[in-house]
C-alpha cells in the first residue's frame, strides 16, 4: 500500500509524482558539471507548463543545485524544500534468497555491502518516510503535482513500489540524470507509471550520463 492512508470518509484526488534523479555531478559530488546545470536547466524547461504544488529534494549538494535550477528555468512560483526523506540512502538491503535462479546474487550483495551499517539501517526508515510523504492519492479534492528531485536509489524504490515489485527489485533499476519519470496515484486505483526514464528533454549529447556506456541505446 503506497502513501498517505486516508480514512473512506476522507476526500482524495490523484497526485502526480515527478521524480528527477540529479543532473551530472562533478567527480567529487560537490556540485554539478556544466553538462549537468544545462541538464537542470532543460528540464526546467520541460516542466513550464507544470503547475507544481510542490518541490523537494535531498540534503545534497547535487540534489539541491539541480532542483534549484529546475525551479529557475520552469519559472515555478514554489520554492524548492530540503527534505532528507529524499536523500541518497539504501532502501532496502537484500538477501540471497531474494534472487532468482540464475540472477548473479553475490553481485548485488557485494554492491549493498560497501555501505555502512548505519546506512544501511537508516535507510529504509527513510524509504518509509519517502512514501508516506510522497506517494498515494492527495488529500482533499484538488489534484496534487510534486516534483522529487533525489538519487537513483529512491527513484528506483519508487518505480519498483509503484509496480507492486519485489522489495529487492530497486537493484538493477537505473534512471539517467536529469531524467523524468511520472508516477500518478488516483483514489481507488493502483499506482500508474505514466513516464519512466524520459530523456526527450535533452540533447543527445547530454543523454544517458550516470550510465555505463554499454547500457546507452
Amino acid at each position: 500500500m503506497t502513501g498517505n492512508s486516508t480514512s473512506s470518509t476522507t476526500p482524495t484526488a490523484p497526485r502526480y509524482l515527478y521524480l528527477a534523479r540529479h543532473a551530472e555531478a562533478t567527480p567529487d559530488e560537490s556540485g554539478l558539471t556544466e553538462a549537468g546545470r544545462r541538464q537542470a536547466a532543460l528540464l526546467g524547461e520541460r516542466l513550464r507548463d507544470v503547475p507544481l504544488d510542490a518541490i523537494h529534494h535531498g540534503p545534497l549538494p547535487r540534489a539541491a543545485e539541480t532542483a534549484r535550477l529546475v525551479a529557475e528555468r520552469a519559472g515555478q512560483v514554489v520554492r524548492p524544500q530540503l527534505s532528507e526523506a529524499a536523500g541518497d540512502f539504501v532502501p532496502y538491503e537484500p538477501v540471497r534468497e531474494d534472487f532468482p535462479e540464475g540472477v548473479n546474487a553475490d553481485r548485488y550483495l557485494a554492491f549493498v555491502a560497501q555501505f555502512t551499517e548505519q546506512e544501511r539501517k537508516q535507510g529504509p526508515e527513510l524509504a518509509a518516510q519517502a512514501v508516506e510523504l510522497f506517494t498515494g492519492p492527495a488529500e482533499g479534492d484538488t489534484v496534487r503535482r510534486e516534483l522529487v528531485v533525489t538519487h537513483n536509489f529512491l527513484a528506483a524504490w519508487f518505480v519498483r513500489e509503484a509496480l507492486d515489485a519485489p522489495a529487492s527489485r530497486w537493484l538493477g533499476l537505473n534512471l539517467a540524470n536529469a531524467a523524468l519519470t511520472v508516477i500518478r496515484y488516483a483514489p481507488g486505483r493502483p499506482a500508474t507509471v505514466l513516464v519512466l526514464n524520459d530523456q526527450t528533454h535533452l540533447p543527445a549529447e547530454l543523454r544517458w550520463t550516470g550510465f555505463p556506456q554499454d547500457e546507452h541505446i
